[in-house]
């Protein structure tokens, strides 16, 4: 795979730069791997494309002509948010995760890759919505949990206006089924499904994207705990 060739099939022209900055991402993540689980994917053409190509298919949701904030939750080893800010200028990326490691290995990746525009923060959603509720352009998470829950970790943090992307395999429009109820509640408004599928990957993937059309309940989100017993 020629990534920065299947890059520029998403209207994005990495520079040298920018792709210095993804290969470095690459030793640093196979690096601190052998010490912290970020990764099980550790080849360079998987990681490539399982996570940095897959990351960058995001813009297809996204106004990224203009300055904008994100908000990714439960990022991980920073997916996609990490290589969202090598290649885009115009965002402007907050991370928030439940463990701490993993901010302090994503606040050290941002200052080895001099990355100016994310800041990475300890926080779990439900706690970060008390202070920064409609705050975002756009929230995103890949591969955290079931679109019901996510809804509402993520939802609240949206600005009316703004979107909501779940990043999705297969089990995406089984999701989205069940999520309706959620969709409503949380003030959403289903946008568009957007399928894809990454190079010599036969796997479907999913945008699913819901629109910020009015604040919503504000009681939500309740506690994790209630969350995960008794999704909407």
């Amino acid at each position: 795979m020629d990534f920065k060739e299947e890059v520029l099939k998403l209207g994005i022209d990495l520079n040298d730069i920018m792709l210095e900055k993804f290969d470095k991402y690459y030793n640093k993540l196979i690096e601190v791997n052998e010490y912290m689980n970020l990764t099980a994917i550790t080849e360079r053409d998987e990681v490539f494309n399982k996570h940095f190509l897959d990351s960058l298919e995001i813009t297809k949701a996204l106004d990224t002509t203009k300055q904008f904030s994100l908000c990714d939750v439960g990022s991980g080893a920073g997916f996609p948010s990490i290589p969202l800010a090598i290649s885009c200028n115009n965002a402007n990326v907050t991370i928030i995760d439940a463990l701490n490691k993993r901010i302090k290995f994503l606040n050290e990746l941002c200052d080895y890759l001099n990355l100016n525009n994310v800041k990475a923060y300890h926080y779990r959603a439900e706690e970060y919505v008390k202070e920064k509720r409609e705050s975002f352009d756009y929230v995103t998470a890949r591969a955290v949990a079931r679109l019901n829950v996510l809804l509402e970790l993520c939802m609240p943090l949206v600005k009316v206006g703004g979107k909501f992307i779940a990043m999705k395999g297969s089990s995406g429009s089984e999701e989205l089924n069940e999520a309706k109820r959620a969709i409503n509640i949380l003030g959403g408004e289903l946008d568009r499904v957007i399928s894809f599928n990454l190079p010599d990957d036969e796997g479907k993937r999913e945008l699913i994207i819901i629109n910020k059309v009015n604040q919503g309940n504000l009681k939500y989100p309740r506690s994790f705990a209630k969350i995960k017993e008794r999704p909407l």
